[in-house]
């Protein structure tokens, strides 16, 4: 790591290291609160970015069902954090493994990208139940790390347990975080402030704060992204009061990855959080606008899919339109199962929503399998800034 590229208003100290074949520099961050006062000029971005997450709320909050957003949500959100770390999976083939998993026969099997993506989807559960039982702490971070890194490559990198050795971001070693000796104390620091009531940050402000603390950090060997980016969601629920965590960065941070990147360095080299806060109030206004576009159009699109089925369907039919917006991929092996009919019943029902233009054949596909092609369009395009 180049200490030249380090200002005199960097937020940390450089400290000489030992490494393989000779010596280096590390950064350790200073504890938070940041010596830094939040701008006027960011006082309107972030009243709308408060706007914005209030109306996301709201509407999340009278759905009938939550999982009608929250599942896609969270299920591009694990693709897209996965994706911007090198592991790449689409929506297709996450829902097709999730009702059909497989385990990966070797270690360039396309199943180790799906298990890994999976596991991102659980850990978010996981992080939401663990909640309510625990405040943010170090035990909250182990545990989603363990689950995060379980039976996928990397699992060698001890899941669940903070790093001992040194570690390095970059091929060129641009940024090296603390060393072990020096990462506990640096853990229990942001522990403590994420705890803290700070007055002099807005909630939603203070979760980007801590979000690039734990990023400099980097407690663990392996998946600091993913669980940052992960960490991050669950903190902006809390902060921020939200009924459940509606709000998922890695889009943005995907399109923007290079200013993400920078941004969070510039902190670390010259203690630029003016740029990195308006960096994420920009994003946090994008992606509750688009969450809310998604689920008014998801609302819109259900209630004209009962209707159709009410004509000429029956209540299996309802039953299976409503769990197409959990998975909107179907198997008729699968649906005798679930629904308790017969194969020929099940595939009756199949058809009767393939003629009212509900379903489609997936091309390609076998076993056999119909999907969504609506739902799908709607939860897992891109985002449309």
């Amino acid at each position: 790591m180049d200490p030249n590229r380090f200002t005199d208003k960097k937020t940390g100290r450089i400290v000489p290291i030992r490494v393989p074949g000779g010596s280096d520099f590390a950064f350790v961050p200073d504890d938070l609160p940041p010596r830094w006062e939040f701008p006027k000029s960011l006082w309107p971005k972030l009243a709308d970015a408060k706007m914005a997450l209030g109306k996301l709320d709201g509407i999340g909050s009278v759905l009938p069902s939550p999982e009608l957003l929250l599942t896609p949500l969270r299920r591009q959100e694990a693709i897209i954090s996965s994706r911007i770390e090198g592991t790449y999976a689409t929506a297709q083939e996450m829902l097709l493994f999730e009702i059909s998993p497989k385990e990966p026969k070797s270690n360039t099997d396309q199943a180790n990208a799906w298990s890994e993506v999976q596991n991102y989807i659980n850990a978010l559960k996981h992080g939401t139940q663990l909640l309510d039982q625990y405040p943010f702490c170090l035990r909250v971070f182990k545990q989603l790390h363990s689950t995060l890194m379980q039976g996928v490559r990397g699992q060698l990198s001890n899941p669940g347990d903070f790093r001992d050795l040194q570690v390095a971001i970059g091929s060129d070693r641009r940024y090296v975080p603390p060393p072990p000796a020096e990462m506990k104390s640096c853990l229990e620091a942001l522990e403590k402030y994420i705890n803290f009531d700070d007055q002099n940050f807005d909630p939603l402000v203070k979760a980007y704060i801590a979000h690039y603390q734990f990023e400099a950090i980097h407690p663990f060997s392996d998946g600091n992204g993913r669980i940052g980016r992960l960490l991050l969601s669950l903190m902006i629920e809390k902060a921020c009061k939200m009924q459940l965590p509606w709000l998922y960065m890695s889009s943005f941070f995907e399109r923007f990855k290079d200013e993400y990147v920078d941004n969070l360095f510039r902190i670390s080299a010259e203690g630029n959080w003016e740029k990195w806060i308006d960096f994420c109030l920009t994003g946090t206004i994008k992606q509750a606008e688009d969450a809310n576009r998604r689920c008014y159009q998801l609302r819109r699109l259900k209630d004209e899919m009962l209707n159709k089925a009410r004509v000429n369907g029956s209540v299996r039919t309802e039953r299976i339109i409503e769990s197409l917006f959990v998975n909107p991929i179907v198997r008729v092996s699968r649906l005798k199962n679930v629904l308790k009919v017969t194969y020929p019943t099940a595939q009756s029902d199949i058809n009767l929503l393939v003629k009212a233009n509900i379903l489609e054949p997936l091309p390609g596909i076998r076993p056999k399998a119909f999907y969504s092609p609506h739902i799908m369009q709607i939860a897992y395009s891109d985002s449309e800034f």
